[in-house]
Order: structure tokens, then sequence, then C-alpha cells
């Protein structure tokens, strides 16, 4: 089995797996790799491990570590990709097509043009890309995508004050429901609980496993239970502290560790 890592590569952060060859990479190791869609620049993010070949995954191969040359032909490249947009955008007006561009990036080696859009109906671009690729001499592959993941390329900041997870460092995104919400007991106002994408906020996910493993353990809001002060009705818990607010008289509500109490 070949020794492989995983590279991510363009602004989507799509994950590919490359034979490390003759060379020793490491994580966030800058290199330039043979993909399945051309030679692509891209940032390690796996480290090294056996994989078995198979149909459903390509594995490509790490031509060489990124050298001075390769950093200053991505920033000429990025340059390449603004020219680019500004043709697609245009070709896109003018074939009056019902999309919206996210983004537009050449392979490493300007062989291929990605072109990242949304769209909420169904876009027949044929016509586009054989005038794209009279127009711009290259390869074009138009790449569909969720809201979600035009958050992950454009990126931006949450409502907590930091750049977004999902440009950070989340690789999948997870279903996130409204269930969770109201089972961490918050807000149910569904413009407050969504991101920048419009979407539910992945953090939503991020604690739901222990608010449902602390509740299925305790008692619940409204349950009977015996305190050190004897019995009286949980009225609130807050599973981050794992304590308990009981009302053990009109008006007399005490807090409790979640070790202080059992169910009457």
């Amino acid at each position: 089995m070949p020794m492989v890592v995983g590279v991510i590569v363009r602004r989507i952060k799509d994950k590919v797996y490359a034979q490390t060859g003759k060379y020793t990479v490491n994580l966030n190791d800058k290199v330039i790799l043979e993909t399945e869609h051309g030679t692509e620049f891209g940032v390690v993010c796996e480290k090294e491990k056996n994989m078995q070949p198979s149909k459903d995954v390509y594995i490509g191969k790490i031509l060489r570590i990124a050298t001075e040359n390769d950093l200053k032909r991505l920033v000429n490249n990025e340059n390449k990709n603004a020219q680019a947009r500004v043709t697609v955008s245009k070709k896109v007006q003018e074939h009056k097509l019902d999309m919206k561009l996210t983004c537009v990036q050449y392979t490493f080696d300007r062989t291929k043009l990605f072109i990242y859009y949304t769209s909420e109906t169904r876009v027949d671009f044929r016509e586009l890309i054989k005038d794209l690729a009279h127009t711009l001499k290259t390869r074009i592959q138009m790449v569909q995508i969720g809201v979600r993941d035009e958050s992950k390329i454009v990126g931006g900041v949450g409502v907590c004050g930091k750049q977004l997870c999902c440009q950070i460092f989340l690789k999948d995104f997870s279903s996130v429901t409204i269930d969770m919400a109201k089972d961490q007991d918050l807000s149910l106002n569904t413009s407050k609980l969504s991101g920048l994408c419009g979407r539910l906020m992945c953090c939503l996910a991020y604690e739901y496993d222990n608010y449902v493993c602390f509740k299925n353990k305790h008692p619940k809001v409204g349950e009977t239970v015996i305190t050190p002060n004897g019995k009286g009705k949980v009225v609130s818990v807050d599973c981050i502290k794992e304590t308990f607010n009981v009302e053990l008289s009109e008006n007399n509500i005490k807090t409790f560790k979640a070790s202080q109490i059992k169910k009457a």
C-alpha cells in the first residue's frame, strides 16, 4: 500500500490524497502535487498513512515541496483568477443565467478553471462553457455549491466575533436542526440562530451531545427532587455549570449542584 497524505486544495478546501514518494512532508507544508485535474498547489492537512488504492478515491502524487518560485506563481495565479472572474461574470450576464458567482480559480498549472457558483434552480451552462473555453483558452469546470460552502470560501466573522468555523477548521458540515437549539434551552428565533450563510449555525452541534447526556442522567424541569434542604421542584437547569435551581417553597429558590440532588 502506498504512503499518502491528505492535502487541501483550492479555496473550496477540497481534501485529496497524494503519495509522498521520496518526500518527507509534515502538517501545514505547502506542496505541489499531481491530481486528477492537473498540477495543483496544496497544504498538507493529514499525516502520512497507508492507503489501499480504490476506484472511489483518486490518489495523486507529491511533485515537490513548494519553492519560492512556486509561491510567486501562486500570487500571479491570483491575479489571473481576478481577471478570469471579470470575464466569467460578463459572460454569465450575456447568457442571462440565473446563478451567483462565488469563486473563480485556476489550477496551479492553469490548465483548468474551476467556477464555483450558487443557484436555486438548475442551470444550463453548456453554451457558457463553450464561450468561456474559446475566450480563456482553458478547460472549464462548473461546480454548483450550497450556501454553507459559499460562506466557507468567502469567509467572514460570526456573531461570536471570530472568523467562521467553516473557514478555519471544519472539514465537513454536520446536520444541524432546530431541535438542537431547543434541547439547549436557546431562543428559537431562527434569525438569531443563523450564521452568515442563512442556515443554522454549525456551533449548535458542538455541545449538543453533552446537553443530551446530562439531561438524560438528571432530573428534568418540573420534577420533584430531594435536596439537602428538603424536597423541591426543579425550575431550571444549567447544563454547563451542572447546577439546578430548585423551588423549595413559594418564592424560595436555591441553587444546587447535580451531586447534591436526586429524584424523589
